[in-house]
């Protein structure tokens, strides 16, 4: 019973800190109108565990959320609207495609791509990002094309095992 008590006592830490390392980012993302509550902070990661079991993932040490919340801050698509909901959904895109492109690409360069995709060529919709640009992106790493190789095969090519 104590090992089972100290477990859960060491992840309630893990989320306290995490949590307050969201908090920091406040200082950064208040100069573009952006704000997390602590309640806010607490259901991001909460988001971030429910992801990682979805997609049978563990993960080590933590930032990814942080190190959404960097590189998005600056997005002319955010505003404090839609802010928090706009992260639940990085989150849950972020740790969707990390599987579906085989971790062929590092989590900072994922998240890269996923920044410059939202800002470009999709607008601000997260739509777009998830159902065409990082589809693309998977699919291209899978069969051993260039990440950005915009004429790879299409899904119609292939019968219903995946093959040609």
């Amino acid at each position: 019973m104590s090992f089972a008590l100290s477990i859960l006592n060491c992840n309630t830490l893990i989320q306290t800190q995490a949590v307050q390392e969201i908090l920091k980012y406040n200082d950064l993302t208040a100069r573009y109108g952006l704000v997390l509550t602590e309640q806010q902070a607490v259901a991001l990661v909460e988001t971030r565990t429910f992801a990682l079991k979805e997609n049978g993932r563990i993960e080590f040490g933590g930032g990814v959320i942080e190190k959404l919340i960097y590189e998005f801050l600056d997005s002319p698509y955010l505003s404090s609207n839609h802010y928090e909901q706009t992260l639940h959904d990085l989150i849950e895109i972020f740790y969707y495609y990390k599987n579906e492109a085989l971790d062929l690409f590092s989590d900072d360069d994922l998240i890269h791509f996923m920044k410059q995709s939202y800002d470009g060529v999709c607008q601000g919709s997260l739509e777009l990002l998830s159902g065409r640009e990082l589809d693309r992106l998977a699919r291209n790493l899978r069969y051993g094309y260039a990440a950005d190789d915009c004429d790879t095969v299409d899904e119609e090519d292939e019968d219903d095992d995946g093959e040609y």
